[in-house]
């Protein structure tokens, strides 16, 4: 079982549904998912060099003690999911100043195209054990 984090924003609506996207598609459920604004999810932040307000502006994937940012997280999740997603990963040969470029606009306008939630991503029953809020 690989061992990969993903340090997301809990109150992001975007967010979640991505979270929600890689628990049905993913091969082994290698994923722990951290509430980005938790003293959790500052922290492995900080040992990787991204402050509270870094993590406002994307979200975070450690694979193999590595850290991924912006488009390039993503391009990491979809190596752990189930056919046809990673195939997208051909996308990962774009420049990425265009797909970074992307990436931030979408990250700039998630709450106010997709919602925002006061209360934090809750796991259901089963899921528990693979967050850490």
């Amino acid at each position: 079982m690989a061992d990969i984090k993903m340090i997301f924003d809990g109150h992001c609506l975007l967010c979640s549904g991505f979270v929600n996207f890689i628990l049905k598609r993913e091969r082994a459920p290698d994923f722990v998912f951290i509430n980005a604004w938790s003293e959790t999810g500052l922290k492995i932040a900080a040992r990787h060099g991204l402050s509270k307000d870094d993590l406002n502006e994307t979200y975070l994937v450690v694979s193999g003690g590595k850290a991924f940012v912006r488009s390039d997280a993503a391009f990491e999740v979809m190596r752990y999911l189930r056919a046809p997603w990673p195939a997208l990963r051909i996308f990962r040969f774009a420049p990425k100043f265009l797909r970074d470029g992307v990436y931030n606009i979408i990250a700039r306008n998630r709450y106010s195209w997709f919602g925002r939630s006061d209360i934090c991503y809750l796991p259901r029953a089963g899921e528990k054990s693979r967050f850490l809020l």
